[in-house]
């Protein structure tokens, strides 16, 4: 079985190209994933994970995922190789997304007013300030 599961913040913007073969989207970008456990008197490290996807997951990351935003990843780890214009063999080991989440609390992604759902528009909060028709004063009963 080959099944990864990460949590980690973006250490870029997710980076979009398109295949040569058949103009597939392809977005890739880093994880920072921190380690679990720190060694007394050190700093926490973290592991910089390569993550690929593609097509429609691929298109979703691009259009979502900013640098510094902490997600979700469950993927297979995938290894390639390939030989560079000179000769030189290159290996590389990197995730391939199955799945991709939002991982950050809505406090931390969006102002207090408004938040975008995940197909981008933008749908008013329960703030009673936004002049929302489904205002509740504290002498409602509520249904439930």
């Amino acid at each position: 079985m080959n099944k990864v599961i990460l949590m980690g913040r973006l250490t870029r913007d997710p980076e979009v190209r398109y295949t040569q073969t058949n103009n597939t989207l392809v977005a890739s970008f880093a994880l920072a994933v921190n380690r679990r456990f720190v060694r007394q008197g050190e700093e926490r490290q973290a592991d910089f994970i390569n993550i690929v996807a593609w097509s429609k997951l691929g298109e979703f990351c691009s259009k979502y995922f900013k640098k510094g935003q902490q997600v979700g990843i469950i993927g297979r780890i995938q290894t390639r190789t390939w030989d560079d214009d000179q000769g030189t063999k290159h290996y590389v080991t990197e995730v391939v997304a199955e799945e991709a989440y939002f991982a950050d609390s809505k406090k931390d992604s969006y102002d207090t007013n408004s938040f975008e759902n995940n197909f981008g528009t933008t749908m008013p909060s329960n703030n009673p300030n936004t002049g929302s028709d489904f205002e509740i004063s504290s002498d409602d009963d509520l249904p439930f």
